[in-house]
């Protein structure tokens, strides 16, 4: 009996001894496990936030590569528009330079034709002062000549007359010529700052599309 009692309080006391360490790997189990679902809260937490972080930096980048993408065809348009123009001048500008190398030539012309008249007229004048000073009987003479004089007189003065118009409109065509190729420079500056602008929007679109 009395060994029977000593194993009944051993085996009691080492069922106690069990159900202690038991209880207490149960209870470090369940701390266990209560921190692994806070900190499963945690990160569920943080991914959520990071998610709505990285959803509205998608929406702003979105946003942002279709403003460029506006601004890029808004460019393109204006480069058409002002290259249009640009080849409109430039065939304003060619019609002109053909136009004043044909009155150039027209000046020319009759700058020859007045000195030839000029010369004309200045052996006439001296023809008539040696026939008045050497007859005074040839009155038909000089009067011929006087006729021919006056009328060689008028010409001149109507080639002069044609000469300073020529002139005037020549200066006139010149003037058009020099505003249309300073409007050539400044569309040729305004179309390179467009295509430099337009260049800087297609890499900024291209590193938001990667992005």
């Amino acid at each position: 009996n009395r060994i029977r009692q000593n194993l009944r309080e051993k085996h009691a006391r080492h069922v106690a001894d069990l159900r202690a360490y038991y209880d207490s790997e149960i209870q470090s189990l369940k701390q266990q496990l209560e921190a692994s679902l806070l900190f499963e809260d945690l990160c569920n937490l943080y991914v959520l936030n990071r998610c709505e972080q990285l959803d509205a930096a998608l929406n702003e980048a979105s946003a942002r590569i279709k403003a460029l993408e506006n601004m890029n065809n808004l460019l393109e348009k204006q480069v058409a528009e002002w290259r249009e123009r640009f080849q409109a001048l430039s065939s304003t500008s060619k019609v002109l330079q053909e136009r004043i190398e044909e009155m150039r030539a027209t000046h020319k012309e009759k700058d020859n034709t007045i000195s030839r008249l000029q010369s004309r007229l200045k052996e006439l004048e001296e023809a008539f002062e040696k026939a008045y000073k050497l007859s005074d009987n040839k009155n038909t003479r000089l009067k011929e000549e006087n006729r021919m004089f006056q009328n060689l007189l008028g010409e001149y003065e109507s080639l002069g007359k044609e000469h300073e118009r020529v002139k005037d409109t020549l200066n006139t065509t010149e003037n058009k010529l020099l505003d249309a190729n300073t409007q050539i420079a400044d569309l040729k500056r305004t179309i390179l700052k467009l295509e430099a602008q337009l260049k800087q929007v297609e890499h900024e679109n291209t590193l938001k599309l990667r992005h």
